[in-house]
């Protein structure tokens, strides 16, 4: 599997790179990404080789079917983490919600949140890299609160590899906050910024492409690279699970193999609906894949009118945090597979250079043909998380949007799976207020309560964080990022 650049070629980087050389140097030539220069098209018989295949043979198989330069034996005990998740026989439940409406439950990993799905055996990937290269690596990861915990958790202690972590200072939950802030593994920093997530990751992709940072870091033997969806080896681990979801709806008799379906995501930097629209390009037969927002509506914006505009715009804080983001950085590889290098790079340097870009009449046609797209403001996620508990079954608020946009978007009677992101712990304060009208509650009180009402135990990696002693204290102004993390070096 060889890898191609969004942006073109600068006669600097290569013409093309393998799996393990992207995961490696995550950024390409203009500040693009690097993306499969083609698919497989994996069929129907695909499909029913793994119709009772367990999660780990299906993702060894499509593993080795994507030909990544990753030896066998890492790629198996990078999967045998998924033995460590809730239910080592079933990673990634499948429950029926409404008659048509089945929930992909992605946070059943050590974090309890859908990162640790591409994260956990990505890390090994990565470290294994590193120590066959015999070289040093820092990890960038920049999270609105989901990416930084699955980051720390695959990486701490890990050979060869050392990880700093940014996140936006009071724009995470606290849960999420406590799950970076308590980590004391010594190959691990992370660092508050006074900022919102799109100041995190825009530091984050600067310095990825910093001649004289990467230099600095040179100079102290090590190589950089990052933990975020920019990164394929996040992107190739997110593919499967549409796959794995797809198959589980064909084993509980709810479709035909073959029957096509609805893709309901909830969507902040867009690497989860890349996945989706990966699999969909490689055969899983998808009718649309449904975009669910927050009131930082951008993708619902530029799917329904083709404008991506920022100008003037700022981010705002939501119930739904992890979403709250302006820049999604995957919309790049679909405008690439749109639309080609040359007019990929002139849009994002639109974005870039004067914060919007519009596609044509046509361009925004070929988006809407695959794509639908919706958001959900706070109140309603409230009243859907209430109306689902009602109906016996708890979620998170950034699953709460994916009701909305089934609602609104979901408009022929096939089945739709919606992927659920987080559990409940990790954004209880939200709701409990949406199940009980408690206001001003914080974290650890509101997950008692919410216990109580529903019946059900706190997990314990969760109940643990209230007495962890903090051991990342950082918070800075977004401007001493770089000498931060060279003082940490």
């Amino acid at each position: 599997m060889k890898f191609i650049e969004t942006r073109g070629n600068d006669g600097i980087h290569p013409q093309a790179i393998t799996f393990s050389e992207a995961i490696l140097s995550p950024i390409a030539s203009f500040g693009g990404l690097y993306v499969p220069e083609t698919l497989p098209h994996l069929g129907e018989a695909f499909l029913a080789k793994h119709r009772d295949s367990s999660y780990k043979e299906l993702a060894k198989d499509l593993l080795t079917t994507l030909e990544i330069d990753i030896a066998p034996s890492i790629i198996d005990e990078a999967l045998a983490l998924y033995d460590t998740f809730d239910d080592p026989s079933n990673p990634v439940p499948v429950v029926k919600v409404r008659d048509d409406l089945y929930v992909s439950e992605l946070y059943h990993g050590p974090t309890r949140a859908f990162k640790d799905m591409a994260l956990q055996p990505f890390g090994i990937l990565l470290s294994s890299i590193a120590q066959k290269r015999g070289e040093e690596y820092l990890i960038l990861a920049a999270t609105s609160g989901d990416t930084g915990p699955a980051a720390l958790e695959t990486f701490k202690n890990r050979p060869n590899v050392r990880v700093v972590c940014l996140y936006p200072d009071g724009g995470t939950s606290d849960v999420q906050r406590l799950q970076m802030v308590t980590e004391d593994a010594p190959n691990l920093k992370v660092i508050g910024i006074k900022g919102d997530f799109d100041d995190a990751q825009s530091a984050l992709k600067r310095l990825l492409a910093s001649t004289p940072f990467k230099d600095a870091l040179r100079a102290k033997k090590i190589s950089l690279s990052a933990a975020n969806s920019v990164n394929f080896g996040r992107i190739i681990f997110q593919i499967i699970y549409h796959i794995h979801s797809y198959l589980e709806l064909v084993r509980q008799n709810v479709i035909t193999m073959g029957e096509k379906v609805y893709l309901d995501v909830p969507s902040g930097n867009f690497g989860n609906a890349l996945g989706g629209y990966y699999a969909y390009k490689m055969g899983l037969p998808v009718e649309k894949i449904i975009i669910a927002s927050n009131e930082n509506n951008v993708l619902t914006r530029l799917i329904n009118t083709g404008r991506y505009d920022l100008r003037g715009e700022k981010v705002i804080a939501t119930t739904s945090p992890a979403m709250d983001i302006l820049i999604s950085s995957n919309v790049e590889r679909i405008l690439f597979d749109f639309f080609g290098s040359d007019r990929t790079k002139e849009l994002l340097q639109g974005l870039e250079n004067d914060r919007f870009y519009t596609l044509t009449d046509d361009e925004t046609m070929k988006l809407q043909g695959i794509f639908s797209a919706d958001y959900c403001n706070g109140a309603e996620g409230k009243g859907y998380i209430k109306e689902a508990f009602d109906s016996g079954y708890l979620m998170d608020p950034h699953t709460a949007t994916c009701f909305k946009a089934y609602d609104c978007c979901a408009t022929q009677p096939l089945k739709t799976i919606v992927y659920s992101t987080a559990e409940w712990t990790k954004f209880s304060p939200t709701i409990a207020n949406a199940l009980t009208g408690e206001t001003d509650i914080h974290d650890i009180d509101a997950l008692k309560l919410i216990s109580e009402t529903a019946k059900i135990s706190i997990p314990p990696m969760i109940n643990g964080l209230f007495t962890k002693p903090v051991t990342q204290g950082s918070v800075i102004e977004k401007e001493n990022i770089e000498n931060e993390i060279l003082k940490f070096l």
